[in-house]
């Protein structure tokens, strides 16, 4: 071989191996529809995640799904595919994760979904064997919402949820805890998360005479149902789902959702959480790096479901490297195996144990009840 060549296939083996060597970390988010307020967050958070870990380099290949299903599912084709990604960090949605269960088994591409219904994990088959995730469950938060509605004498409950995947799912778990705890559930309505008004279903929920009202609904969205309750003079107790954690949502919400209940992530007040909570140490400093970023204020849990997400690739990749080498099935198999090998990891919503039939691996102390007053989120004593 003269040197010309020798010197080209150097260069052919060091460019495979650079290629080789680095992770691939494929992102799809809801960056623009409905849910842009859940995926902007996310991808800013995902931003300040580490560019190297165990040695190997990580780059990130941030999507947008415009909060559409159809989308989503292209985009874990493409990264899947054709980027041949090693892991999948979102989608931000219900809908558009399960979406996604097909896509992830066949190209056996571990993914750690920022969505909150239990169903994108349970139950365990086949296709979620590849699915994680680090938002609480529906069945965690609808539990909440009804311990609290007992504690305080109420008997009867209505329901306004989001005409999708998401809405069904906690309305399901908001109706079995109503019956568990022996509250009658006297109406259950929907919308679109683009539709204009809710009035219609208001009128329908306000003739039933409820003491409170379960808002099934995610980021912006979710503000329309409370004003409208408002604007008709209801004045019975509102809870909303988790979906609504960020500024954003407080800011178009107003004075309407002065009040207002929802059980929700720790790192929302993680200031007022008593030294020995699990989450406060995680959560402070999530919050310190995203604030250095973006400004006061900017802690969504939103962004912490991502940030979360990002230490659970930090604990699960230096082990996963013994299996295989970034780029291949070995690698990708062994990532998902150390997924659910974690045990014990404190994140921003408390401590993380996964096992093969539980993706999520959080527990009761991962969810806190919340007041918004002021206009501020404030933790219920």
């Amino acid at each position: 071989m003269n040197q010309g060549r020798w010197w080209l296939a150097l260069l052919c083996v060091l460019v495979s191996h650079a290629t080789w060597a680095q992770i691939k970390v494929g992102v799809t988010l809801s960056l623009t529809g409905p849910a842009a307020s859940l995926g902007i967050p996310e991808r800013d958070t995902i931003a300040l995640l580490p560019k190297e870990i165990a040695g190997q380099k990580i780059t990130y290949i941030v999507l947008d799904d415009a909060s559409d299903t159809t989308t989503s599912v292209k985009n874990a084709k493409k990264l899947v595919s054709e980027e041949n990604v090693d892991v999948i960090l979102g989608p931000s949605l219900t809908p558009t994760t399960l979406a996604l269960l097909d896509v992830i088994a066949e190209g056996r591409t571990p993914t750690i979904s920022l969505a909150s219904s239990a169903r994108i994990i349970m139950p365990m088959d086949d296709k979620r064997a590849w699915m994680f995730k680090t938002p609480q469950t529906d069945v965690q938060m609808a539990s909440g919402i009804m311990e609290h509605a007992t504690a305080r004498g109420l008997k009867r409950i209505a329901y306004l949820g989001q005409a999708d995947t998401m809405g069904e799912a906690f309305y399901a778990e908001v109706a079995k805890q109503a019956q568990t705890h022996g509250i009658q559930m006297v109406a259950n309505e929907r919308f679109n998360p683009r539709d204009t008004s809710v009035t219609g279903q208001v009128l329908k929920i306000m003739a039933a005479k409820p003491d409170a009202v379960v808002i099934g609904a995610a980021g912006t969205p979710a503000a329309m149902p409370p004003k409208a309750l408002v604007a008709r003079g209801y004045n019975g107790r509102i809870y909303h789902n988790h979906g609504v954690g960020n500024s954003d949502f407080l800011r178009l919400c107003g004075r309407e959702c002065e009040g207002t209940f929802l059980p929700a992530s720790p790192v929302l007040v993680a200031a007022q959480l008593p030294n020995d909570h699990p989450a406060k140490k995680a959560a402070l400093d999530y919050i310190e790096r995203i604030e250095a970023a973006h400004g006061p204020g900017s802690v969504t849990a939103f962004g912490a479901y991502a940030w979360d997400a990002g230490l659970l690739l930090q604990r699960a990749i230096p082990p996963a490297l013994k299996a295989g080498k970034p780029g291949t099935l070995a690698f990708r198999k062994g990532l998902r195996d150390t997924l659910e090998q974690i045990k014990g990891l404190p994140v921003t919503n408390g401590i993380t144990t996964m096992t093969p039939e539980d993706h999520l691996g959080l527990d009761q102390r991962a969810r806190v009840m919340v007041k918004i007053v002021g206009g501020k989120w404030t933790l219920e004593k």
